[in-house]
């Protein structure tokens, strides 16, 4: 069975799901830290080993005209550093709205805002195993 890994990076934490292939499905799987821009790699490299994923997927954060919004540098660096020091492929992929289907899909306020990354990065982690 083909296992991915997504994640849904953010300036203060990183959203992790995992998914598989063959039912096209995600679950949340926890948040990480992202201190000053730096992920706790550490942790992401025990995820790896654990779950030994085929692919990874960020979330690319797009304005609804489907431009780059100003955290898209910042994603895209991180996506990069994921496929040098672990050598997996790694996909972008759309994750416009993500957050706001998590929130509403959860039925809570920010105040849960844990719950909500790792919801917005199985979201996303399942359009792209649709879409691909």
């Amino acid at each position: 069975m083909s296992t991915f890994l997504g994640f849904d990076y953010g300036t203060r934490k990183i959203g992790v799901a995992v998914g598989q292939k063959i039912t096209r499905s995600a679950s949340p799987l926890l948040v990480l830290s992202n201190r000053r821009g730096k992920p706790d790699w550490s942790r992401i490299q025990a995820i790896l080993q654990e779950w030994q994923p085929e692919a990874i997927v960020v979330g690319l954060p797009l304005n609804m005209d489907d431009s780059e919004t100003a955290l898209a540098p910042r994603v895209r660096r991180f996506a990069r550093q994921l496929d040098g020091r672990f050598g997996l492929r790694v996909h972008l992929a759309d994750e416009r709205l993500s957050t706001r289907e998590a929130r509403a899909q959860l039925g809570i306020a920010a105040t849960a805002r844990e719950a909500v990354d790792a919801l917005a990065a199985a979201l996303i982690l399942e359009t792209w195993l649709r879409e691909s």
